[in-house]
């Protein structure tokens, strides 16, 4: 499909009424909410943001090593990527970053939009910034362990699970058993059969499928469950062992947030560490002046968990707190990307950038989507709706549709007024007759109301019998674009669309503006 015959529609994310309060405030510029970010993410912000982000050349010599080394999992880079890797050491080069869970198959729509808003910032500040290279990154979340929210995805309207007994960080969770899966699908995918058959954990299948899908972009992922990276978080792990500091700060930072009326998105712990080994990443926690791995035998004194993690930072694992300041620790980077609650959650972390006076990067909300097929956009102009429309609520398109087809809302509430008031009057009036008729009245008067209301719903339901099979496709329109309920980038995976459309992934880059702040509608024509 030519990119051409996309029809593009722009509309503010607070008419969608899928996003926060809080996010509105943000992109309206609250002023309450400016104390909780550095800079407002427009493309001139980012002249500060380079002059105040600080990365030496060690740090530089430190990454690019590492991602050489973690690239020799990909068998034919692409020489895109391998150019931003190289770029990587030069003091000009700088990073727009995302970060995701390892989901299989990509997992929910939004893990795609992601990636793109980070490859279109760069080229975006590439054109305004032209003395400096801009790289986009994904972050893997290769230390992750919550295994049951990337264990599956949707395709067709079917959830495919991946069922395995591994435990620890899903980064190294052998592929075993990615096999039986694949083999139910409805049809081969070549890139992920490719990438899960060979590649010896999800950390090397996940950076395989990103590069194949965006490698001509210059995508460069990342993981950080890497000895040499975890160095530069050495110093964090020894103060949030002994002092516990992070927690303070961002229980501050969440008191101030709540007088505001914005609840936090993360919780902090005392400690905000995971101990980390294969099959195991559980929580650090200080008992008895021991330090304990939770659900093990295993702990420390003080002596002995501080030379462990200076012998072994790679066996101290971040947690959601401290994670964003790990990234920024071992990336020049300029701005994250993400979706509303991790927007919302950076704003927690602030007052903690500060205190390791580690750059705060600029928040970017990533770029949203509702993407509307040819057969869908068909069904929905036929029922005379826009593509705006889409995002009320299924009684409020009913509503809206009755209106185009010259229908009033069936509604007794004037009848049930007279009513009452006919009641009340006899109920005055038997009271000064006789007070025990009182309770008769008002059980007559229930009656009436009871039967009015059943006379209002048999009138709607003889109305929209008349239209029963416009409302049917209505619904089921409305539940192809919104799939239980939510949002299709929250449902929908990736080759529900891709398989029909293989310009999917170039039609997005196209459509997407980053610095817009504005849902995007793709309708194809």
């Amino acid at each position: 499909m030519e990119l051409s015959t996309m029809k593009i529609t722009k509309v503010d994310y607070a008419a969608t009424g899928a996003f926060s309060q809080t996010i509105s405030d943000y992109l309206s510029r609250s002023e309450p909410l400016q104390a909780f970010y550095n800079r407002f993410p427009t493309a001139e912000a980012f002249e500060a943001q380079i002059k105040e982000k600080d990365f030496s050349e060690a740090q530089r010599q430190t990454l690019y090593q590492a991602l050489q080394e973690q690239y020799t999992s990909v068998a034919d880079i692409n020489p895109k990527v391998q150019q931003n890797i190289d770029l990587l050491q030069q003091p000009n080069t700088y990073t727009i970053t995302t970060g995701h869970q390892l989901n299989i198959f990509t997992g929910p729509l939004y893990f795609v939009y992601k990636i793109i808003t980070a490859i279109n910032t760069c080229k975006q500040l590439q054109e305004k910034y032209p003395d400096y290279n801009f790289v986009p990154v994904y972050w893997m979340a290769t230390e992750d362990h919550d295994f049951a929210e990337i264990n599956h995805f949707n395709l067709f309207g079917k959830n495919y699970v991946w069922e395995t007994e591994q435990t620890g960080a899903v980064g190294r969770f052998s592929t075993e058993g990615l096999d039986k899966l694949m083999e139910e699908l409805p049809e081969p995918y070549p890139v992920f059969e490719e990438a899960y058959r060979k590649s010896k954990n999800l950390a090397d299948a996940t950076r395989a499928i990103t590069h194949d899908l965006f490698g001509e972009y210059g995508l460069v992922s990342i993981d950080g469950d890497h000895e040499g990276l975890k160095q530069a978080l050495t110093p964090v792990v020894e103060k949030e062992l002994t002092e516990q500091s992070s927690n303070k700060l961002v229980e501050e930072v969440n008191a101030q947030l709540e007088e505001l009326n914005y609840k936090q998105q993360v919780y902090s712990r005392d400690i905000n560490l995971f101990y980390l080994k294969d099959g195991l990443r559980e929580r650090i926690v200080l008992e008895d002046e021991k330090y304990k791995v939770l659900n093990t035998d295993i702990s420390f004194s003080q002596e002995e968990v501080l030379q462990e993690a200076k012998e072994h930072p790679e066996r101290f694992s971040p947690n959601v707190i401290l994670r964003p300041l790990y990234e920024e620790l071992v990336l020049p980077n300029l701005a994250y990307i993400g979706g509303g609650a991790e927007v919302a959650y950076w704003f927690q972390l602030k007052r903690l950038f500060e205190a390791y006076k580690v750059a705060f990067p600029v928040l970017m909300l990533r770029n949203s989507a509702l993407y509307i097929t040819r057969g869908n956009a068909s069904r929905m102009h036929k029922l005379g709706l826009q593509p705006e429309d889409m995002f009320m609520s299924f009684p409020e398109l009913k509503k809206h549709l009755s209106d185009q087809l010259h229908e009033e809302e069936i509604n007794l509430e004037a009848q049930r007024d007279t009513v009452a008031a006919a009641f009340a009057a006899v109920e005055e009036l038997a009271k000064d007759i006789d007070p025990t008729l009182v309770k008769a009245v008002g059980a007559e008067a229930q009656k009436a109301y009871n039967a009015l209301q059943m006379l209002e719903k048999k009138i709607s339901k003889a109305r929209d019998s008349k239209h029963e099979q416009t409302f049917k496709q209505l619904e089921n329109l409305k539940d192809k674009l919104f799939p239980n309920g939510t949002l299709q980038e929250r449902h929908d995976n990736l080759l529900t669309y891709k398989t029909n459309n293989p310009e999917f992934i170039p039609a997005l880059v196209d459509a997407f503006d980053p610095f817009e702040f504005k849902f995007t509608i793709l309708e194809e024509e």
